[in-house]
């Protein structure tokens, strides 16, 4: 599975599931599935994971340098997204994201996203 590329963009927005209800909602794991368009996806194998705290359009200008490299290595209030590649129940292999940003002061929680699927070559 080392040999994928991306097949489809989508960026979309998705519900996910928990069997069981993360720890840390800001600093979640791999969800056991998700929905998009109507259908439910079930995860059956975690592929790998990896974090991007990049600060993204205002927060990337709205911090002292020395601060922004340490930001950049442990993520900061409300920046960063959280990638998980995972095989779903249809054979399908999946990039999905969480976005730690907040959408308005009264929408604090982050989004779910599905970002890509992804084909072997």
């Amino acid at each position: 599975m080392s040999d994928l590329t991306p097949l489809h963009f989508y960026d979309d927005p998705i519900e996910v599931i928990f069997d069981s209800p993360p720890a840390l909602e800001k600093s979640p794991p791999c969800p056991n599935g998700f929905i998009w368009n109507g259908k439910t996806f079930r995860v059956t194998e975690s592929l790998s994971e990896w974090a991007d705290f990049t600060r993204r359009g205002r927060a990337a200008k709205n911090m002292r340098p020395k601060h922004a490299v340490v930001a950049a290595g442990r993520g900061s209030l409300n920046v960063g997204r959280f990638y998980f590649r995972v095989k779903a129940d249809s054979g399908q292999v999946f990039d999905l994201y969480y976005d730690r940003a907040m959408k308005n002061v009264d929408n604090r929680k982050g989004q779910w996203f599905l970002y890509r699927e992804m084909s072997a070559l």
